[in-house]
């Protein structure tokens, strides 16, 4: 890398010289004037210790070293100005950061942020998910919804639902299909619970994520162990349904740090997602659910 950049300055007013073949206007267009655009192309190729363009009278055109630089300016300020133009995201007075998992975020949250929206209008929430929990210390972040959350410094935790895991599958679904997930979505824990023998034979689709497990059952790929509260839309869509006993699942919440507390953005989202998820009907704890 190089220890010493050219000026920036120099850099935009090759630029600019390149793509409209012409110093006198690119000093036009950078509100400068000739000698100080050709002052700078001097600069640069004094520099680079080569010729950036051939000069014949008034009239200039690339060399080939200028030809390969510019593609590579070109490049680099367009990059540039992307960047900056991302900025401005950070600049919303009234943005909410909230973090969740991939699977709560498309089969719970997404169905029913319309609705947020139209109650709250003014406020713009950026949904940042990830599979792993933040730390809420380290990062930007005004809440964490997720399940099976562990207490964490400076920020207040609030449970909403108690989850259960059943059967679930479509009407397209293969009778001898099975869908496997992990940890709490494989299916030992549900046969243990449920005193009854697993099948011999473990053929099946396996998936790590438990939003795509529940996608899977829905386009018929087989049945899924899923969660209550994920396939809440699909049940109601009549999409999936529930063919057996319901188990105890994970439990939801949100951390909230102290920083975001006073905040009424963070005050607004959070009565929402509570009234929201006190309306969902309860899980079926220990029950054949249909």
């Amino acid at each position: 890398m190089l220890k010493h950049w050219p000026p920036l300055s120099a850099l935009r007013g090759f630029e600019a010289a390149a793509r409209l073949g012409s110093f006198h206007r690119a000093a036009e267009e950078l509100h400068l004037s000739q000698s100080a655009i050709s002052q700078q192309i001097r600069q640069l190729e004094d520099y680079l210790q080569q010729p950036l363009f051939h000069r014949q009278g008034r009239s200039i055109s690339l060399s080939d070293a200028g030809a390969d630089l510019y593609a590579t300016v070109d490049e680099l300020l367009l990059n540039l100005a992307a960047g900056i133009h991302r900025l401005e995201q950070y600049r919303k007075p009234n943005q909410l950061i909230v973090n969740t998992s991939p699977a709560l975020a498309r089969h719970v949250l997404l169905p029913h942020l319309a609705a947020f929206r139209a109650e709250h209008s003014e406020i713009d929430v950026w949904l940042y998910t990830s599979d792993s929990v933040p730390d809420m210390a380290s990062q930007e972040i005004d809440l964490c919804l997720r399940d099976e959350l562990s207490e964490q410094a400076h920020c207040h935790y609030q449970a909403l639902f108690s989850d259960a895991l059943l059967p679930l599958r479509s009407a397209q679904a293969p009778s001898d299909t099975r869908l496997y997930g992990e940890g709490l979505y494989d299916w030992s824990r549900w046969h243990a619970l449920g005193k009854t023998q697993p099948p011999t034979d473990c053929k099946g689709f396996n998936f790590s994520d438990p939003g795509v497990l529940l996608d899977a059952a829905a386009q018929g790929l087989g049945e899924a162990l899923g969660s209550w509260l994920l396939s809440s839309t699909l049940r109601e869509q009549g999409i999936l349904h529930a063919t057996g006993l319901a188990i105890p699942g994970s439990r939801w919440g949100y951390l909230m740090h102290q920083s975001s507390q006073g905040r009424w953005q963070t005050q607004a989202f959070c009565q929402w997602l509570e009234r929201l998820f006190s309306q969902l009907p309860p899980a079926p704890l220990g029950e054949h659910a249909r």
